[in-house]
């Protein structure tokens, strides 16, 4: 496990160094110091970053829900082939030019920050919120006499928490430290965050998809909350900032492009089609409704009344 961790760092060792780059100057040039802040400002950057495909999400899912019935039509038709049912349905997806993926494309480009972020907060952001207090309890502890944060091992900024050397150092409104896991009631109140604005932002973007995809979606936080319980706070802060930015991006996104159409019908529509006497299908335009209309419009105009003569008696 430990040897996956390291080759996985290894891997993202470059976004790592980038999004740390960002985040520190948004720390010391934007929010005035709280690294709390910097990382609610890291997500906000990303997610404005990633507005054009979080709209062409929005349109594509809007795309497949109006061509849900052709889909479904389609499905059905080639049911007992399962092979050429797919051949067809993408053949169909080419057609209309819809991208069934492009819905999990924006969370897909969210996991390597959020990767990042996770190795940062283990060591590299440490060293920016509490690297002279690492140092001088590092040196207190093993009676050394290292110069820098640079000098100390990884293990040892992986296990000591800014709190503990530096309390104060790394807290964020109701959380005393952001590089360290949330306890008691500051987890409480963070899981319930996350699971409220996670499910909100799920009802949100999800409303046009499958029913049981869904409710798959819908059922995704809960099963989060048992892994990110053990991760740093500071996680947990860049995910709700994401839920809610997906909340209020999907009420402004809703009301700029609108409900989806419905789908031009290609086929006879239902009612088009009636069945005569001996079975069989006659086309529209025939049978007893065409037939009244003929006979209605070839018939002389219906006599006048005849008025009634009223009695001079008045009541």
């Amino acid at each position: 496990m430990l040897i996956a961790a390291n080759v996985i760092q290894e891997a993202f060792s470059p976004l790592i160094a980038v999004f740390e780059s960002i985040l520190v100057f948004i720390h010391n040039n934007v929010v005035g110091g709280s690294w709390g802040l910097a990382i609610v400002g890291l997500t906000v950057l990303i997610r404005a970053v990633l507005v054009p495909l979080t709209l062409k999400q929005f349109r594509s899912m809007q795309e497949l829900q109006r061509l849900a019935p052709e889909l479904k039509a389609l499905q059905e038709k080639y049911k007992d082939d399962k092979q050429r049912q797919q051949q067809e349905i993408m053949n169909f997806y080419r057609e209309h030019k819809v991208n069934p993926f492009a819905s999990c494309l924006p969370l897909a480009l969210q996991l390597p920050v959020f990767i990042s972020l996770f190795y940062m907060l283990r060591t590299d952001l440490k060293k920016h919120i509490c690297g002279p207090e690492l140092v001088t309890h590092y040196n207190s502890m093993y009676h050394t006499a290292i110069a820098g944060v640079s000098g100390l091992p990884a293990k040892y900024i992986e296990k000591t928490s800014c709190q503990q050397v530096a309390p104060g150092s790394g807290k964020f409104l109701f959380l005393p430290d952001i590089t360290n896991k949330a306890t008691g009631v500051a987890l409480i109140v963070l899981l319930l965050l996350y699971v409220g604005s996670q499910l909100t932002s799920t009802m949100i973007m999800s409303a046009s998809a499958d029913p049981t995809q869904r409710r798959l979606m819908m059922a995704l936080p809960l099963f989060f909350v048992i892994v990110l319980y053990r991760y740093p706070a500071g996680l947990l802060v860049y995910w709700i900032t994401t839920n809610l930015w997906t909340i209020g991006q999907g009420y402004f996104v809703r009301r700029r492009v609108g409900p989806p159409t419905p789908a031009a019908g290609k086929g006879i529509s239902v009612g088009s089609v009636k069945s005569s006497a001996n079975g069989r299908a006659e086309p529209p335009g025939t049978g007893e409704p065409a037939m009244a209309g003929a006979g209605l419009a070839n018939a002389p105009p219906p006599s006048p009344r005849k008025k009634k003569k009223r009695s001079g008696r008045r009541r």
